[in-house]
């Protein structure tokens, strides 16, 4: 549990005793709820308890609508129709489940965003941002194959235009894309295999986010000012941190309740308005649609994926150099898993000793455009792959590598960064007064 010096549990009770020398349970909960956290986090803190409801959501619909779903490529689509029209709240089932997906990618891409502007990457956290990185994949990966299951025509096309992309990998693409799809082509084994690793992710997302938990409840949170709370004692630590309970689960609490009611207007007024019309039509394997689109939490990095055509003058070089082996195709490919790494690596390559954005004047316009670049890259993603686009998803993925592996690293070594307050108690005694009686309210 966090290092941060605070009260742990200790039982009283001889049931209490008992239980406690055999399984722990009762104080590994006592000491999740009152672990000593910074007292100064602000509103983009909120997004775990989101992300953590939306991941229970997922599983819970996602077990109710298995139990009605036929993964078979003739019934599939039949039983879709089924859950909606004849399983009672079966409608409202689907709905929910399908908006979560959304819900949950929103949520972690303010987390996400939220944890490279307020640096929390960087050391001692860096096997947390790792951890949260792979939880992000494997979101990606259950996603995607929840997608194929309704077995639409986008659901079919989409598979068949991605899972293609692993044939792209020289020597060896062909045989792992027959071992995807079990098969030469999207057919019944691909859905059924989807199917079920649709099903598993989420319990190993599920074991993700415990770890994730445990490893920044063993090096404390980070918060706005990026400065460490104080461990020479427990009085010194209670001077920067409050327990989490009742203090900030209320806060997160009600930040949930006023995101699930905006939640709940789009799944009972709007629940299709994210979905694809083609998608609506059962799938056609002798019938391809206009344009093939997948969900909007895709759309950054597949308009990445599509920037590096044949006449980029860096897949040139790339195919030059290594004989024709990597073409526009499995550049794409590489470029596309290439920039998830390059926020991966986030930790390394930002070599600034300031943790926090606030006070890094030059940082936060990089970083401000890096926000307009992602909304972008989403935009250009659901465009037509021909001009002007094309160019303009080139400049934007550009951008993204640059910002990464160019900018960041020069940042650390140029920018001057803003004086930072000494301690958390110091910030948060500058934005709200301090606590004690006598003291004077701040202006």
């Amino acid at each position: 549990m966090s290092g941060i010096p605070h009260d742990h549990y200790e039982p009283k009770t001889n049931g209490e005793k008992w239980l406690n020398s055999r399984l722990p349970i009762v104080g590994l909960l006592y000491d999740t709820l009152m672990i000593p956290t910074p007292k100064n986090l602000n509103w983009w803190w909120i997004w775990g308890i989101v992300l953590a409801f939306c991941l229970v959501l997922q599983i819970v619909t996602g077990i109710v609508l298995v139990m009605h779903y036929t993964p078979h490529v003739d019934l599939a689509f039949a039983s879709i129709e089924h859950i909606m029209r004849n399983v009672n709240g079966g409608y409202m089932i689907r709905y929910v489940h399908m908006n979560g997906a959304s819900l949950f990618f929103v949520a972690v891409y303010i987390h996400i965003f939220r944890g490279l502007f307020y640096g929390s990457y960087k050391a001692p956290r860096e096997i947390t941002w790792i951890i949260g990185m792979l939880i992000y994949l494997c979101m990606m990966g259950t996603a995607f194959m929840g997608y194929v299951l309704p077995w639409g025509q986008m659901s079919f096309w989409g598979a068949t235009v991605i899972t293609g992309l692993f044939g792209a990998i020289p020597f060896v693409g062909d045989a792992i894309q027959t071992w995807l799809l079990g098969g030469p082509a999207v057919d019944n084994a691909t859905l059924n295999r989807f199917f079920s690793l649709h099903y598993l992710l989420p319990f190993v997302i599920a074991a993700l986010v415990v770890v994730h938990i445990w490893a920044f409840h063993t090096t404390g949170n980070n918060n706005p000012t990026g400065v460490e709370v104080r461990r020479g004692s427990k009085a010194e630590a209670e001077k920067d941190t409050l327990p989490f309970w009742p203090y900030f689960v209320i806060k997160d609490l009600f930040a949930l309740v006023v995101i699930l009611v905006v939640f709940w207007a789009i799944v009972g007024f709007m629940p299709n308005y994210l979905g694809h019309p083609d998608n609506y039509i059962e799938a056609n394997p002798l019938a391809t649609p206009a344009h093939i689109v997948p969900e909007w939490y895709f759309l950054p990095f597949y308009a990445i994926l599509r920037a590096f055509t044949g006449e980029v003058w860096v897949v040139q070089i790339a195919s030059f150099v290594t004989g024709g082996i990597v073409d526009a195709k499995f550049f794409g490919v590489l470029a596309m898993f290439g920039a998830i790494l390059a926020m991966a690596l986030a930790p390394w390559l930002d070599t600034s000793t300031v943790r926090s954005g606030k006070y890094r004047p030059m940082f936060k316009w990089w970083f401000y455009l890096l926000i307009i670049d992602f909304f972008a890259l989403m935009w250009l993603g659901a465009m037509p792959a021909e001009e002007p686009y094309a160019t303009f998803s080139l400049i934007a993925s550009a951008y993204w590598f640059g910002y990464f592996f160019v900018i960041l690293p020069i940042l650390g070594v140029i920018e001057k960064p803003l004086a930072q307050p000494e301690t958390i108690e110091e910030d948060f005694n500058a934005h709200y007064g301090k606590a004690d009686a006598d003291a004077t309210p701040a202006e």
